[in-house]
């Protein structure tokens, strides 16, 4: 999947909460790609860098995924095609989520 490009369907915009996690706060967009099944039985969770606003669907590359060790889940960073970030970056923007599990950040 690294590199393809996706379209994520953003259910938790910049800027929102969680809706079970109510003190959860989403500094970045987050969302799913639709029809892409993933290992916990739901559609592939996608966090968006290098949008600065809230957005409801966005278009981008697969630069990265998140490897979470202790979780079936494995979720992907998409960005705008040709932006990059690096490993460091992405673990800092996706901290308030990862925070919870261990994670390692996989890029090509």
């Amino acid at each position: 999947m690294l590199g393809n490009i996706v379209t994520v369907t953003v259910d938790r915009p910049l800027g929102s909460f969680h809706p079970v996690h109510r003190d959860m706060y989403y500094p970045i967009n987050y969302g799913y790609i639709k029809g892409i099944m993933a290992a916990g039985g739901e559609e592939q969770d996608a966090y968006i860098l290098g949008v600065e606003r809230a957005v409801q669907e966005f278009t981008g590359r697969v630069i990265a995924i998140i490897h979470r060790h202790d979780d079936v889940e494995v979720k992907w960073v998409a960005a705008p095609d040709g932006m990059t970030f690096t490993k460091e970056e992405i673990m800092e923007a996706v901290r308030f989520q990862e925070q919870y599990f261990q994670s390692e950040v996989v890029m090509e």
